[in-house]
C-alpha cells in the first residue's frame, strides 16, 4: 500500500509491508545467530580494552622521555651539527617554494594545501520506519521522502524506493581534488610528510576578488556556479568552492603566513619522525608559537581523551555483546508479557553490572606490568558492582 503527496520541492510517499508473526523456532534461530555476533563483540571489547592501556602507558613514557630530551632551537635559519640526530623544538612562519594553483578556475595561493570542493544539487532520499502488530502480523510502515539539496557525493538514485521522478546524473563533470606542496619549510628546516599531513586546519577561500573563469561559470558569493540560474538551481548542477590550509606567504587578502610548532628529530635540514625507546614515535606540529611545555601538554591531554574514548567503546562493546548473549533467556518468556518485562530489566541490570567488573579487571590486567598498585585497586574496584547487584537481591525469608 503507497500513498504519495508533493509539496513543493519535497516529496514523501509511504509503504506499508506485513509478513507473518514470527514463530519460536524462527525467534530462537534469530537468537542463535545474535548469541554469536555477541561472543565475538564480547572478545573484541577484551582486545580493545588490553591493548588500550598498553598504547596509553607507552604514549606516555614516549612523552615523558621527549620532554626529557628535547633541544629547543633559537635560531630556525641556521642548521647546528650539534644537533643532529636530536629532538629538536621550534617554532616559525610556514614557506613554500612556489603557490598551489587551479587553472580551471584561475586561481592561485602562496599555501601548503588547496582544496577544490565540488557539490552537486541532488535528490536525496530519507527513511522513517516503524513497526506494529496488527491481525497477528507484523506490519512495517515506511515513509519515503525525497528533496534536493547540494551533496559532495552522487547520490546513487537507483537504490531509491522510487526512482522515477527523482533521476540523479551517475558522476559529476568537474572532480573535487586536493593539491600539497612539495616542499614546506619552516626557516631553512624542511617538513617530512608526516608534519605536512598535521597540516590540516583548513578554511575557506574568498572569491570576491575573482572574476568569473568562463562564460558557463558565474560566481556567487564564495562559490563558483555550473548552473543557469544558481538563486534557482536545478539537479544535476555543480557548484566549486575552495580551501586552503598553511598560508605560507603573505597575501593582501588573507594577511601573514601561518605560524607552526614543530617537535621532531633533526636529520640534516630535514625534520624527521623521533622514535623512542619506548617503541613510539615522535612528530608533533601544532599551529601556533607554543613553548615545549604547552606542546607535550597538549600531546598528554589527546592521549587522555583517546584512553578514556577507548575505553567507553571497550565497556560498551562488552555491554552489547553480554546482552546479545543472553537475549535467548529473554526469547524463552516473551509470550508473557508481565515475565518478559521483568527478564528484560533484570538482563539489562546484569549485562552493566558483568561489563563494568570486567572492564575494570581486564584494565587492571592491563596496568599489571606497569602500575601494579594502581591494577591491584582497579581490581577491588571490580568487585564492586558484583556487591551492589547482589545487595539488591532480597533476602529469603524465614518460614
Amino acid at each position: 500500500f503507497q500513498q504519495f503527496s508533493d509539496t513543493g520541492s519535497r516529496r514523501e510517499h509511504v509503504k506499508i509491508t506485513s509478513e507473518p508473526k514470527p514463530g519460536f523456532l524462527e525467534r530462537l534461530s534469530e537468537t542463535s545467530a545474535g548469541m554469536l555476533i555477541g561472543f565475538v563483540t564480547f572478545l573484541l571489547a577484551f582486545y580493545v580494552l588490553f591493548t588500550n592501556e598498553g598504547r596509553a602507558l607507552r604514549t606516555a613514557k614516549s612523552l615523558d622521555e621527549g620532554l626529557s630530551l628535547v633541544v629547543p632551537l633559537d635560531n630556525i635559519h641556521s642548521i647546528s651539527q650539534q644537533n643532529e640526530g636530536t629532538l629538536v623544538h621550534l617554532s616559525g612562519a610556514l614557506s613554500t617554494s612556489k603557490p598551489l594553483f587551479d587553472p580551471s578556475y584561475g586561481l592561485s595561493i602562496q599555501a601548503v594545501k588547496l582544496k577544490r570542493h565540488v557539490e552537486m544539487y541532488q535528490w536525496v532520499e530519507y527513511e522513517d520506519s516503524k513497526e506494529y502488530e496488527e491481525n497477528g502480523e507484523i506490519k512495517k510502515e515506511t515513509k519515503y521522502s525525497y528533496n534536493t539539496e547540494w551533496k559532495s557525493e552522487v547520490v546513487n538514485s537507483r537504490n531509491f524506493d522510487r526512482e522515477i521522478g527523482h533521476k540523479n546524473p551517475s558522476a559529476m563533470a568537474v572532480e573535487s581534488f586536493t593539491a600539497v606542496s612539495p616542499n614546506v619549510q619552516v626557516g631553512s628546516f624542511v617538513l617530512s610528510k608526516g608534519l605536512v599531513d598535521r597540516i590540516d586546519d583548513f578554511k575557506q577561500l574568498s572569491l570576491s576578488h575573482l572574476e568569473d573563469p568562463h562564460a558557463d561559470v558565474t560566481r556567487g558569493g564564495d562559490y563558483f556556479y555550473h548552473s543557469d540560474n544558481p538563486r534557482r538551481p536545478e539537479v544535476g548542477d555543480l557548484r566549486v568552492s575552495f580551501f586552503y590550509a598553511g598560508l605560507s606567504g603573505d597575501d593582501p587578502h588573507l594577511g601573514t603566513a601561518a605560524t607552526v610548532t614543530v617537535i621532531a628529530r633533526q636529520r640534516g635540514d630535514q625534520l624527521v619522525p623521533y622514535h623512542t625507546k619506548s617503541g613510539d614515535v615522535l612528530e608533533i606540529l601544532f599551529p601556533g608559537d607554543l613553548s615545549v611545555e604547552e606542546v607535550f601538554q597538549k600531546e598528554h591531554e589527546s592521549n587522555t581523551m583517546k584512553t578514556w574514548a577507548l575505553r567507553a567503546a571497550g565497556w560498551l562493546s562488552m555491554f552489547v555483546g553480554i546482552s546479545l548473549m543472553t537475549r535467548i533467556f529473554y526469547t524463552l518468556v516473551d509470550w508473557f508479557p508481565v515475565v518478559r518485562d521483568l527478564v528484560n530489566i533484570g538482563l539489562k541490570a546484569f549485562a552493566v553490572c558483568v561489563a563494568s567488573s570486567l572492564s575494570l579487571l581486564t584494565i587492571a590486567l592491563g596496568w599489571l606490568f606497569y602500575r601494579p598498585l594502581w591494577a591491584l585497586l582497579l581490581a577491588l574496584l571490580a568487585v564492586v558492582p558484583i556487591l551492589v547487584a547482589r545487595s539488591r537481591v532480597p533476602p529469603k525469608k524465614q518460614q
